[in-house]
């Protein structure tokens, strides 16, 4: 039968021609042929080809370095070089060993890389083409083709795989652990026997590795075929292959009911066929509804024959969740394995894995891991990132880590490198030309630039070298950095600044919250142990009840706090407990329960402290909130995690719990009425609070409680300097307009008094300076009395404000103002 060329296959070849003239080469060659298959937009040669990487660029490049340019433009009748001429007999001879009608584009590029000699392979060998993987892909288009399975006895004719299905959808962990792809597995061997013992059953021997996500549950399949290649496995498993199946390649493209059933039926044939082949599955439970449409059987249901049989063996992997979600119910299907359960190592052996691992990521990123580097991931991943498991979590710091160190010792010397390369290519291309419209005195110039380039690329070459042997060290400050970009939490080891800066935090605190020494001191005590590594591991920062009548400072000293310890006070999570009064109010916090609104979007406060983990979390007036709400505090004061309706645990531990209430107030107003003389006062309140706390608290609430403070009623001296503290953002927003304002002392002292109100504490005075100040100059700003390089100074006569404007280059003119 002779077989003609397809339309694609022809297309090349014209295309072949074109690209010899165009290097004015008087025979089209492999190259040619090559740099064709690439070009052409419909062949499955070229589509394989271009996701290898391969681009018409790149091919032409290689071609000007191995060829160059001819002396003279190609004639219009051009012959086939003796190689290619031998390539297309290979090519047809393909084509009819496989029983096919036409020579195909895979046909022309299987026979362009029999032979790694053939300048064709030569090419792509230099663009970092795997020569085997890819007559692999092109062994699997052609029997995909064909529609079904290559005969034997074609197969061994044509050098063709026995398995194209498991090919194409299936990655060889025996060639991975061969080429030493495969990372060492340290701490797993428990798990391993067991796997090796199921897998040598007589029946239902199809391990089903279970556990969270990131313990190891892959790695344990990769070391099983490290040991299978390594000959350290029962006599029985020497000859096993470890596939790992791709389910996400094998659905995709599958768009009729049937298609997906269809292509595993074959892929299960073909490992039946091989008796050799151990399938592993990892996320198993996609597998389970894989193909799952109206009059379709899903995936579980088409292996459970091969499985009941004892035909083919079968690793799966999942997580616990997974497990139960989708897999449990399927009984049938679940009882052909045996369960392996991996649980997260300990703290111990995930440092032994990083040693393991240590020189795989050292000769990656060309730096130094330092054994406190390695401690310090173990323990800090541990502390500061609860929402992952090890060693996963402590490789990716180790990995991030010597990233970072890589790029910020990066002098640029690798860009320079490329670029030289690239001008080299250049200066080539151009001599060539030159040479071919035999401009000779140009192509010696150019010659000599390709001579200085190289010798350039040579010395920064051997520079690069030097510095390879000086290798970066990674240290546990870097571990540090990278799990503060994660969490957000500042872990790096404290320095002299902020320790002056501690040692003055109530200073700082201060500056905002007038009086409360006590409430002060106690919250800087707390923030002080947590800084310096001595507060319990387990539990929040601190966690405290400010008690108090209102207007006294209670929750303007959390915003102190979150601006002062978290660097902003938007880092605060503000509760409104008024919200949470009727039974079903923990919903709200923590997430509906399953089967109701809103179940899979989780809780307004779990939802925060995962985005912000590193915040004040203020419960304002607690005593207002469902009894119901303290059952849900409780872990959380106790151990510093939150268990979500989603089953997430949220991380408290670097959190500031703070509670306010009011509970006693009222009866201080009552007893105010009545009088007590100053030097009992401040023990009279504490006493009222701490017992109206005590009615109203569960103790074993208030024992899970760091510091319960009262905060003291304001005195008039005090009042006078929270007006001095509000009066000087005023200041700074006139000073913003090119206006100045003076205050007298006898202003902030009317002010103080007109603002001043027993019941309510200082959250008058804001009112106060709105209505007495604010309103005033507002109204000046409109008439234009006040401008721009103005002066308006306030003081205060017979209880009432009076306001000078001064203008910039005027005398003085004054305005009288009243208070009310």
């Amino acid at each position: 039968m002779q077989n003609s060329y397809s339309n694609s296959s022809n297309q090349v070849l014209e295309i072949a021609k074109e690209q010899a003239q165009a290097f004015h080469h008087r025979l089209i060659g492999t190259e040619h042929v090559l740099l064709a298959i690439v070009i052409e937009a419909d062949g499955k040669a070229g589509k394989i080809l271009r996701t290898m990487g391969v681009t018409p660029t790149g091919v032409r490049e290689e071609i000007e370095r191995y060829t160059g340019y001819g002396s003279s433009a190609g004639a219009s009748f051009m012959e086939m070089s003796p190689r290619l001429t031998l390539a297309l007999e290979n090519a047809k001879r393909n084509s009819e060993a496989r029983g096919a009608k036409q020579i195909e584009t895979t046909d022309i590029l299987q026979a362009l890389v029999s032979s790694e000699q053939i300048l064709s392979a030569m090419i792509l060998k230099n663009l970092d083409v795997d020569i085997d993987n890819l007559r692999d892909e092109l062994d699997d288009a052609n029997n995909l083709d064909d529609g079904e399975v290559s005969r034997p006895e074609s197969s061994q004719m044509s050098g063709q795989s026995q398995t194209p299905m498991l090919d194409r959808f299936g990655v060889d962990l025996n060639k991975r652990a061969k080429n030493g792809d495969i990372d060492p597995v340290i701490g797993r061997q428990k798990e391993l026997d067991r796997v090796i013992q199921i897998l040598s059953r007589r029946t239902k021997n199809n391990p089903l590795l279970v556990g969270e996500p990131g313990v190891g549950k892959t790695a344990v399949a990769e070391a099983l075929a490290s040991d299978i290649v390594a000959k350290k496995v029962p006599r029985d498993l020497q000859n096993k292959r470890v596939v790992s199946l791709d389910v996400n390649s094998m659905v995709a493209g599958t768009r009729y009911r049937g298609e997906f059933e269809e292509r595993l039926d074959r892929l299960i044939k073909e490992v039946i066929s091989s008796k050799n082949v151990i399938l592993f599955v990892d996320e198993i439970h996609t597998l389970v509804k894989a193909g799952d449409a109206e009059g379709a059987m899903s995936a579980s249901n088409t292996l459970k024959p091969a499985l009941a049989r004892g035909d083919i063996q079968l690793i799966g992997a999942t997580t616990f969740e997974e497990y139960r979600k989708h897999m449990e119910k399927d009984s049938a299907f679940v009882r052909r394995f045996q369960l392996v359960r991996l649980s997260e190592p300990s703290t111990e052996e995930t440092l032994k894995i990083l040693e393991g691992l240590k020189s795989k990521y050292e000769d990656y990123h060309r730096v130094t891991l330092s054994e406190e580097a390695l401690q310090s991931a173990v323990n800090l991943s541990s502390r500061y990132i609860a929402d992952r498991f090890q060693p996963d979590k402590a490789i990716d710091l180790i990995d991030e880590a010597s990233a970072a160190v890589k790029l910020a010792n990066d002098t640029g010397d690798d860009k320079d490198l490329a670029k030289l390369d690239l001008e080299i290519s250049r200066t080539l291309k151009a001599k060539n030309d030159a040479a071919a419209e035999q401009n000779f005195v140009q192509a010696a110039n150019l010659r000599d630039k390709e001579i200085d380039l190289r010798q350039k690329r040579s010395d920064l070459a051997k520079k690069l070298a030097g510095k390879e042997s000086k290798r970066a060290t990674v240290g546990p400050e870097d571990i540090a950095k990278v799990v503060s970009i994660w969490t957000g939490v500042p872990v790096t080891q404290l320095k002299t600044s902020e320790n002056k800066r501690l040692a003055n935090l109530e200073g700082i605190l201060h500056e905002r919250v007038i009086g409360q020494d006590g409430a002060v001191k106690a919250v800087a005590n707390a923030i002080r142990r947590s800084r310096s590594g001595l507060k319990d591991e387990n539990r929040p920062i601190g966690s405290f009840l400010f008690l108090g009548p209102t207007g006294v400072g209670k929750t303007e000293l959390a915003k102190a706090v979150a601006e002062a310890v978290f660097g902003s006070e938007e880092n605060i999570i503000r509760v409104d407990m008024s919200e949470y009064m009727d039974k079903e109010a923990s919903s709200k916090l923590i997430g509906s329960a399953p089967g109701y609104v809103g179940y899979e979007e989780g809780g307004q406060l779990s939802n925060k402290v995962r985005e912000h983990p590193y915040s004040v979390v203020l419960f304002d007036e607690v005593e207002k909130a469902n009894p119901e709400i303290f059952n849900v505090l409780l872990r959380v004061l106790d151990e510093g995690f939150l268990t979500d309706s989603l089953g997430r645990k949220i991380d408290f531990r670097n959190t500031i719990i703070i509670m306010t209430s009011n509970l006693g107030s009222r009866s201080l107003e009552e007893d105010n009425q009545v009088g007590f003389a100053k030097t009992d006062q401040a023990k009279v309140i504490s006493d009222k609070v701490a017992k109206a706390t005590k009615d109203f608290f569960r103790p074993e609430f208030l024992n899970r409680i760091d510091e319960k403070i009262v905060f003291k009623p304001l005195t008039a001296k005090q009042l006078r300097t929270i007006v001095t503290l509000l009066t000087r953002k005023l200041v700074k927003r006139l000073a913003d307009k090119d206006i100045t304002l003076k205050i007298s002392p006898a202003a902030l002292d009317q002010l103080a008094k007109d603002g001043y109100n027993p019941e309510m504490g200082a959250r008058p005075l804001r009112r106060t300076i709105q209505d007495e100040v604010e309103d005033q100059l507002a109204q000046y700003l409109v008439n234009e009395d006040l401008q721009a390089g103005d002066t308006i100074k306030i003081g205060a006569s017979r209880g009432k404000l009076k306001f000078d404007i001064i203008k910039k280059d005027e005398e003085k003119a004054t305005v009288s103002g009243h208070n009310r």
